[in-house]
Formats: C-alpha cells, structure tokens, sequence
C-alpha cells in the first residue's frame, strides 16, 4: 500500500514518529514534511506548500491508497488542494497534541482558532489516531466547550460520530539494545524533556535544590530541546548545580543515547503531557521513573507499579527520589522490569499495529467506492451503499461502527500501548505578521 505521511513540523518527536514508522512499516511510506518552525505558521500556511509535494510525488509514484496526516496540518486545506492528484485516497490523522487542551504560556490566553482547525481536521477524517486514552478522552470533553461558544451551526452533533471514528495507538520508540549495566558510582538524575514552560522545569529544581541541601549523593543530567532564548532558571540550575552535572543541553541523537544508558533516575514534572516519547525512551534504557500520577503516565506505568513511581505532590515526588537515591538496588529492580514493559513501545510491536489499522481502514475505503461506483451505475439501492443503515444524519457510516467495534474489543483483551505545540495569545491585525512567526 502507497501511503502519504503528512508531517509539517518535521522535528522533536513529530519527527521520529514520521521516520520511525516509515522505516519500520510494510508498506511504501513517502514523507511530505516542512522544518519544525513558525507553528502557528505551519498550521495556518502549510497546506499549500505540501500539497505541491504531494502533485510531485504523485507524478513519480501514483496516487496515494492512504494519506497520514499529523495534527499541525490544517487537513481540510489539504484534501481541497490535492483533490484533482490524489483522487480520493483513505484519510487518517494522528493527534500527537490538540490546541483545544494545551495550557497557554503564562499570562497569555488560548487563540482557540488552532483548536478548531484541529476539529475541522478530524472532522474531515476517515480515522483519528490519539496518542493515548487521556489525549482522546480530553480532546472529546474539551471540544463541546469549544463548539458551544461559536454563534450558529455549531455541529456538536456530529461529535459522537467523529469520536466513533478514533483509536488509541502509541508512538512508537527504538528500545535500547544495549545491556543495562548494574548502578555504579553516583546516581545520575535525568531530565529529557523540552525547556519549556508546560514541563514545569522550576518544579525539578526546586526539588534538586532539596536533595542537595540534604547533601544527597546524585548527578544531574539537564537534556532536551529548546525551542527559546534558555530559561532562565536553567541558567540558574548551571550556576547552583555546576559540581553535580553531566551534561548540559541538547544532545544529538548518538550522544542521547549514551546519556540515556548512564542515567539511573528519570523524573518529569510535566503539567502538560499528552504520551511522554521522551519518559518511555529513558525507561526503556532502565531508569527509574519518577513521574507524575495524572496525565497520559498512569497509561505508560503498569497499575502494579503506580505506588512506587508516580507522585501526587512534590512531597510525595521528594520522597520517590529519596528513595531510589538511598535504595539503589530495589530501585534497579524495579527499573529492570519497566525496561522490560517497555518494549510494547518498539516500534517492531507498534508498526504492524499502525499497518493492520490502516490496512482496514484503505480496505473499507475501497468498498465504499465500490459501492458509490455501482450505485451512480444503478446496481446497488441506497439503502445498501449506506451499510444496511440508511443515510446516517450523523455521517457516522460504517466506518464509524466498525472502529467502535474495533476499539470495544481492545478495550475487553485490556490491549496496552494506548498511549506539543502551544495554543497562542490571540493579537490584533497589527500583531498577526509577528504572531505567525512563531
């Protein structure tokens, strides 16, 4: 099967995402992507430029069975530009975050234009692919809020169809295979999370400030990417905690590898988290976890495992680092079998799952055109171009039946593995060049 993989922030994890699953899927994926900036751009303008990749690759290739779209896409724009090339190829779209739930920045409010080009999206789609069972349950509770406050023909009926449209697939990561090496040496805390404001940094180092008052034996490994000018309070951490880091920054792939494999404790303070790439990655590698016990994390931890790992408070949070800093040896045991958890995140587990759910999904579409075919020829009744159902007022259809179905039945076998960018300070005409460029 041809796919089309539509990403316009080519970068972080949207990147590995695309990359991962190409290089690990059956079937013959083509990225079409742009660089990872100016989101709010890519959401508002990419839809022209990609859809002039899309007429290229088309040329070369044939049109695509099935286009993958990610939720920076305003995919509607898309699917309009690329209507006479592609023809009528299976749409699904996966949400690695919506706009709809993202916390703005301090002091700034939400420009609630992102999110409903993240609705429309949806709306427009064959299947709607969720990172995980928090973001899907969010989103669908966020949305009726977002549709109430519009003036007239707000849709909010169409909601139940859309949502009996959605699965729940992860992201898939690369699991270490390098050997976990028993603890050696000082304890080496991890931080591998963006820079921003929505990980909650000042958290974390209030907590680190804590344990070295207490003169905790641990070392300090502050990685992530920075999309700004460096926070100020990681300057401060590089000031306070000079002695205990290791690594300070960004680090390219074959060093972050390495920086995952030396570290012992992995903590998130996150208040915003829709999976967690880069908490799985450093788990995976055999670090503890120390996270928080709310978002998409109680998903990724076992239920067995949730009192020894996730946090309420940062008390609590306090306590969970003091203990695996003083108890080494339970904490790696602990870590071993996480590690081991983890590998339902490979993308050789997570592929073949992504390729049956498109698999269905372009098979479904091809019998649908069938229909639609020898119905416009006469051979077939209404009633059963429309699945035995009539004309569902909803736009429902069978599709929507069957991934319910789908999802229903994954939900009874209790299936794992279900499981960013910022909304934005709306500006007057003025700002709206400036605004763009973020």
């Amino acid at each position: 099967m041809l796919i089309f993989l539509v990403e316009p922030y080519f970068g972080g994890s949207h990147q590995a995402w695309a990359e991962g699953y190409r290089r690990s899927s059956g079937h013959d994926v083509h990225l079409l992507t742009l660089p990872a900036r100016f989101w709010k751009w890519r959401m508002r303008g990419a839809a022209l430029t990609l859809a002039v990749q899309a007429e290229d690759l088309t040329d070369r290739y044939g049109p695509p069975d099935l286009v993958l779209a990610s939720d920076m896409l305003d995919l509607p724009a898309f699917l309009a530009l690329t209507r006479r090339s592609l023809g009528g190829p299976a749409v699904a779209l996966y949400m690695h975050e919506n706009q709809i739930g993202y916390p703005p920045p301090p002091g700034a409010e939400t420009d609630l234009s992102y999110g409903f080009i993240n609705w429309l999206s949806a709306a427009a789609s064959d299947l709607i692919i969720f990172n995980s069972r928090f973001h899907l349950e969010e989103f669908f509770g966020m949305l009726p809020g977002l549709l109430d406050g519009l003036p007239d023909f707000r849709h909010t009926a169409s909601v139940p169809a859309v949502r009996a449209r959605s699965e729940v697939l992860p992201v898939g990561i690369d699991v270490p295979r390098a050997p976990r090496f028993p603890p050696a040496g000082s304890p080496t805390l991890l931080w591998n999370q963006r820079w921003e404001y929505d990980k909650d940094p000042v958290a974390l180092f209030r907590a680190l400030y804590r344990l070295d008052a207490e003169g905790h034996d641990f070392r300090v490994i502050l990685a992530g990417e920075n999309f700004r000018n460096v926070p100020g309070e990681f300057e401060e951490a590089r000031r306070r905690l000079a002695g205990r880091l290791l690594h300070y920054g960004y680090a390219p792939q074959d060093e972050y590898a390495d920086l995952l494999l030396q570290s012992d404790i992995v903590v998130s303070t996150a208040r915003h988290e829709y999976f967690g790439v880069a908490v799985v990655e450093a788990i995976a590698a055999g670090a503890f976890p120390v996270l928080p016990g709310r978002l998409s994390y109680p998903e990724l931890i076992p239920s067995e495992y949730h009192d020894a790992c996730l946090y309420r408070s940062e008390d609590e949070m306090l306590e969970l680092l003091r203990w695996a800093l003083q108890e080494r040896t339970a904490a790696a045991s602990v870590a071993g079998r996480l590690a081991e958890e983890m590998r339902r995140y490979d993308w050789s587990t997570v592929a073949p799952a992504y390729d049956r759910l498109l698999d269905e999904l372009a098979a479904g579409r091809k019998e649908a055109d069938m229909l639609d075919k020898a119905w416009k020829n006469g051979y077939v009744s209404g009633d059963a171009r429309c699945g035995g159902q009539g004309n569902s007022p909803t736009g429902a259809g069978e599709t929507g039946s069957r991934n319910e179905g789908r999802r229903s039945e994954q939900d009874r076998d209790g299936g794992q593995a279900r499981q960013e960018d910022r909304p934005v300070q709306g500006e007057g005409r003025r700002g709206h060049r400036r605004d763009l460029q973020q």
